[in-house]
């Protein structure tokens, strides 16, 4: 379960990085993105994402039982199988966050970047407009009037989407940098997994230490 949560995460974060570079990989992997929000993908992509909070949920829930074992039982010795569950809870917890967090960034992205590109057609096509305007001039104060009435309402509207697209711009720059934190907080993840895994086998060790002074200290009572 955990190597399997560790692949997804590295995988979201790859394709993170494919999304904030532009290059052909760019193109192709917003395609594939593009397919997958259309027919049946978006309740397929729902229906996985719920999977994960419930099984983020039952993962917390597990964490908050262990812990409340261990108040109410103050005064006894804590349970070295307790402790590797609850190690292990929290850090199928963690990635799993991490995991939804990362998919969401994702669909942000792409989301952004189908906007700004959409933006830009947009002023492209207003200005080619314009020009036409500027060029087709024709005598007649009625008819200069009425073009130069139609070319004010166009710039103002160029500038709104200006506006429009520099706002996006300034919102992808933000994704962007939510995702290199991400990336620092992923190698924090790392680190404490192998702590974990270290913490981990020291308990398995203590727990098969205590197995076998029991079974010593028995073997030597029926003696």
């Amino acid at each position: 379960m955990q190597q399997l949560l560790f692949t997804v995460m590295f995988s979201e974060m790859a394709l993170i990085m494919v999304l904030l570079f532009k290059t052909p990989l760019r193109k192709l992997l917003i395609m594939s993105l593009d397919r997958v929000k259309r027919g049946r993908g978006p309740v397929v992509v729902k229906t996985v994402a719920g999977t994960v909070l419930v099984m983020l949920i039952s993962s917390v829930y597990n964490i908050m039982m262990i812990q409340k074992r261990w108040i109410d039982d103050e005064g006894a010795v804590v349970n070295p199988t307790d402790q590797v569950l609850l190690a292990n809870h929290l850090l199928e917890a963690t990635l799993m966050g991490a995991s939804l967090f990362l998919a969401f960034m994702i669909d942000r992205l792409h989301h952004y970047i189908r906007e700004l590109r959409i933006r830009r057609k947009t002023m492209e096509a207003i200005k080619n407009q314009s020009r036409g305007f500027e060029d087709g001039k024709a005598a007649g104060s009625e008819e200069i009037k009425a073009l130069e009435d139609q070319m004010t309402t166009l710039k103002s509207k160029l500038k709104e989407l200006e506006s429009e697209l520099e706002t996006k711009s300034k919102e992808t720059n933000a994704a962007e940098t939510n995702a290199v934190a991400l990336r620092k907080q992923s190698e924090g993840f790392l680190f404490e997994y192998d702590r974990l895994l270290e913490e981990n086998q020291n308990l398995r060790n203590q727990l098969q230490s205590l197995d076998w002074r029991l079974s010593h200290s028995g073997s030597k009572k029926d003696s």
